[in-house]
């Protein structure tokens, strides 16, 4: 194990769970988990409370986030990423949520190029295509996404494909603020 890694979390543990920071995502502490994500194609998952729909597990952010991507569905060719987004609460479709979506570049670089928001359609689906997302900086490929709707909390995930993957499908699932 990392020495930095252990004093770090022992030092933070406390003032993460007394303020609340305690859900971060286990790759912020174990880089290693990322490439298993990769590997599976999908996110490990938290053990949370049995809800009729499984919330899309939360991921970190990024340095390259940018507000206000143009409004948009295509960045590139070769790969599709699309789903449904719901609700956590009945399974629900979700209609008109704002999903922000960015990657890195074919050069493995971040630029306005690689960026979009669109919204869901009635029902609750999206469909984004790009070029298949390069692994950079010892980083399996991944497509960032910021998923906002009234009523529901924020999420921040990302998708890993599989290399190779030409279609991806990824249900983004939202909790209500009020459950």
């Amino acid at each position: 194990m990392n020495r930095f890694v252990m004093p770090y979390g022992i030092l933070c543990f406390p003032v993460f769970f007394l303020t609340g920071f305690g859900n971060f995502p286990k790759e912020t502490f174990l880089p290693e988990l990322t490439q298993a994500k990769a590997e599976a194609g999908t996110h490990t998952s938290q053990t949370e409370p049995a809800l009729p729909c499984e919330p899309t597990p939360s991921d970190v952010l990024g340095p390259f986030y940018e507000p206000n991507a143009p409004e948009r569905v295509t960045v590139g060719k070769g790969h599709v990423l699309s789903g449904v987004v719901r609700s956590s609460k009945d399974c629900s479709p979700l209609e008109g949520v704002r999903i922000e979506l960015w990657l890195a570049g074919p050069d493995g670089k971040y630029n306005d190029n690689y960026r979009a928001t669109m919204f869901s359609k009635k029902t609750g689906e999206y469909r984004f295509e790009s070029h298949f997302p390069p692994p950079y900086s010892g980083r399996p490929s991944h497509i960032h996404i910021k998923v906002e709707a009234k009523g529901y909390h924020p999420l921040i995930t990302q998708f890993y494909p599989l290399q190779g993957q030409l279609e991806s499908k990824f249900d983004l699932v939202l909790i209500p603020v009020n459950l």
